[in-house]
């Protein structure tokens, strides 16, 4: 009666009886496994009355499967023919509940045989194999290279790399659980490829989520604004970086949410809050701060416009070395002292920082800065590295000597300009084994560049010899061996010097008490004639040595530097003169009591306002209980000894103690016996913060420089000033 074929079944059916026979049996779940799908046939069998439905069942779940099978490249469904033509010979069985059961798996378990056994009679084993997965893989004969792996239950191909069986693994385990079981028991114990699946499918809210992008107001679309406004600010980056398709396209791949806000933004929100935040920061640390020191500059932009700077320099109660930028201010006004200090009692006025409390400024030596500090009444500490420069300047002064750099100079020049003459000179550093280093050119506001100037021109002298020989029109610049021997002796002199400033222009280390035994060095040393010297080094070094004494010979720059020295406790007394030690230890003793009366008084008023509990608070009809220690408050509170003798047993003791080896912190020793000292230690964050340089207020040009180029020429004085902030304190 039913007369039709597996294909035509295939084929004809429709959807609507797809969709009853899913009602008729319920949510059955298929799998790939052509033995599993045979299980499931025979048990569904059992519950269908006619041999049409069975007919019908077997074709639609034939079709289904074929089209699982589809994206492998399934070719023919020979075990789908088998089950179907078994499912017809069994249809006119009655199935009885009891065993059912039995008779299912025993046709599931003959179908499995009769399906691998057909199977592997058409592939070929992988040559050379060691692993026992291959017994359930193989390959196609006509495949000589054994390219494509085919398994051998259900002949779909497994993408695999040569050697590599954790695909054939987890085929097996997903598609053939049972032939996945048998072939781990034949594993040996030590290969273990089964690897627990962590992963699973996101829900619908979270697919959307992922790609949804961040509120404005959101934490996280926060934290990444915040991140690139201190990218900017602190690299010196121009605001137009956020609009570069490069920086936009890193933004999205490092967070695919994230719309990164307008350059607008950024220069008129993002920005200026960063700047309230963070003066905001640095008002509260220099409130706290009791005692100061300061550096301040004048400097003119790329555009011409004037600004003058100002830096803070303090030591904090855990003996921590502090430098902050306060304001890098346009200056319009002739720079006169007048101006100056006016402009410099305004700007510590803005921080709320007190004049009584400021220790000392360092600045260069021009005419209006010393007269600024002298209107204010400040201490000034002349600038190291440019008296150094001066001193330089002034021994150099010599016609041997001007003609010497001059010839430097020109060679520099020579070789900047012609790429043929840079590569004859590379080449004759290789033949003559010399090491290939270019020329260095002057500047002539950093006397060290001169000497690196006439270092690197002895060095490279053969190869230059070697170079300009062969041009007859730059032979005249070959130097003569009275030049050689001019910049041999300048060489000799300077070369000592060199590092000196660059160890002495540190901000975050203590440097003001490296003064007085640098100057000893000098004289001692450094700068000390040798017999072997030549005239014109015995004549440079005398020059230098002499000018810096004078410079430095003012009573009470040296008393400053003794005390800084005196506080230090590498050096203690070792560099100051035995005259000069009893005066050191009267000023300090002097401070210290006078620090020590203030700071009582002060404890004893807030003490006195904090104790006492107006009447109004005070509850009726009770008697305030006292405590014992109350009995002893008042001798507590007044010294057990004269303040006179306090500070003179500190400074006793301070002495006693053996120095520490040059190399250690000093503030690190102060962290540790500051116990020990409490009064002489407050002296030295007073006297210790000085820098002995005014290289920070010459960096914050520096970084204005950075700020003010050539694209970013038409920035604002006050945009300016918020930039170089940002840039110094982040």
């Amino acid at each position: 009666m039913f007369q039709l074929s597996y294909e035509n079944v295939i084929y004809e059916c429709s959807l609507n009886v797809f969709s009853w026979l899913c009602e008729r049996l319920g949510n059955i779940p298929f799998y790939h496994s052509s033995n599993i799908m045979e299980m499931l046939l025979l048990n569904v069998l059992k519950q269908i009355v006619t041999k049409a439905e069975r007919l019908i069942a077997f074709a639609i779940i034939s079709r289904y499967e074929k089209m699982r099978f589809s994206n492998r490249n399934v070719r023919d469904l020979r075990w789908a023919r088998d089950a179907s033509e078994r499912a017809e010979n069994s249809a006119a069985t009655t199935f009885h509940p009891v065993s059912s059961s039995l008779t299912c798996s025993a046709m599931a378990s003959a179908s499995t045989e009769q399906s691998v056994t057909d199977t592997a009679a058409t592939l070929i084993s992988k040559r050379n194999s060691t692993s026992v997965v291959w017994n359930y893989f193989g390959f196609k004969k006509e495949d000589a290279a054994q390219l494509q792996v085919l398994c051998r239950a259900c002949r779909a191909p497994v993408a695999t790399s040569r050697g590599n069986t954790t695909n054939l693994f987890q085929h097996l385990k997903k598609y053939h659980k049972s032939m996945y079981d048998s072939c781990m028991t034949k594993m040996p114990s030590t290969s273990a490829p089964d690897r627990p699946n962590t992963s699973r499918q996101g829900s619908l809210t979270e697919m959307f989520e992922s790609v949804t992008p961040y509120e404005r107001n959101s934490k996280r679309h926060g934290e990444i604004t915040r991140a690139i406004t201190e990218f900017i600010a602190k690299d010196m980056m121009p605001l137009s970086t956020v609009t570069k398709p490069g920086f936009v396209a890193l933004t999205y791949t490092l967070d695919k949410r994230y719309n990164i806000p307008s350059r607008t933004y950024f220069s008129q929100t993002a920005i200026p809050e960063l700047y309230k935040k963070c003066k905001e920061k640095v008002a509260a640390e220099v409130k706290t701060v009791e005692f100061f020191a300061s550096t301040t500059d004048m400097w003119s932009s790329r555009t011409a416009e004037p600004y003058q700077s100002l830096t803070v320099h303090f030591i904090d109660e855990d003996f921590n070395l502090r430098a902050r930028c306060l304001q890098t201010t346009y200056f319009p006004d002739d720079h006169t002292g007048e101006n100056i200090a006016a402009g410099l009692r305004e700007g510590l006025a803005s921080w709320d920082l007190h004049e009584e409390n400021h220790v000392c400024i360092t600045t260069d030596n021009a005419s209006n800065m010393v007269l600024a500090a002298r209107l204010n009444e400040w201490t000034r500490l002349q600038c190291f590295g440019h008296r150094l420069h001066l001193a330089i300047e002034n021994a150099l002064k010599d016609d041997r000597v001007s003609r010497a750099t001059a010839l430097c100079r020109k060679l520099v020049g020579h070789f900047s300009h012609s790429w043929k003459k840079k590569a004859a000179l590379m080449e004759a550093q290789r033949e003559l084994k010399l090491p290939e280093h270019n020329l260095i050119t002057e500047c002539p506001t950093r006397w060290g560049s001169k000497e690196m100037m006439i270092a690197r021109v002895l060095e490279q002298a053969k190869a230059i010899s070697q170079v300009l020989s062969g041009d007859r029109y730059a032979r005249s610049l070959i130097p003569t061996w009275q030049d050689i021997d001019v910049l041999e002796s300048i060489h000799k002199a300077l070369h000592p010097l060199l590092e000196f400033t660059d160890a002495l222009s540190g901000e975050e280390y203590v440097s003001i008490s490296y003064l007085k035994p640098v100057l000893h060095l000098f004289a001692t040393s450094v700068l000390a004639e040798d017999a072997e010297d030549t005239d014109l080094t015995k004549s440079i070094k005398t020059k230098v040595l002499a000018y810096l004494n004078n410079k430095y010979g003012d009573p009470n720059i040296q008393e400053l530097l003794d005390v800084a020295c005196f506080l230090d406790p590498r050096f203690k007394i070792q560099y100051i003169s035995t005259d000069n030690i009893p005066a050191i230890k009267t000023r300090l003793k002097t401070e210290m009591v006078d620090l020590a009366q203030r700071t009582y008084h002060r404890e004893k008023r807030s003490r006195t306002e904090t104790v006492q509990m107006p009447q109004s608070a005070q509850p009726l009809g009770e008697k305030a209980k006292r405590s014992l220690g109350s009995f002893f408050k008042t001798s507590a509170a007044s010294p057990s000894l004269p303040v006179e003798d306090v500070a003179e047993a500190e400074l006793n003791n301070y002495l006693m103690t053996p120095t520490i080896d040059g190399e250690d912190d000093p503030l690190a020793w102060w962290r540790v016996h500051k116990i020990s000292y409490p009064q002489l230690c407050i002296m030295a964050r007073k006297y210790l913060c000085v820098p002995a340089t005014s290289a920070p207020s010459e960096r914050l040009f520096s970084t204005g420089g950075n700020i003010v180029t050539c694209t970013r020429s038409s920035l604002k004085p006050a945009k300016v000033n918020i930039l170089v902030f940002l840039a110094k304190n982040l």
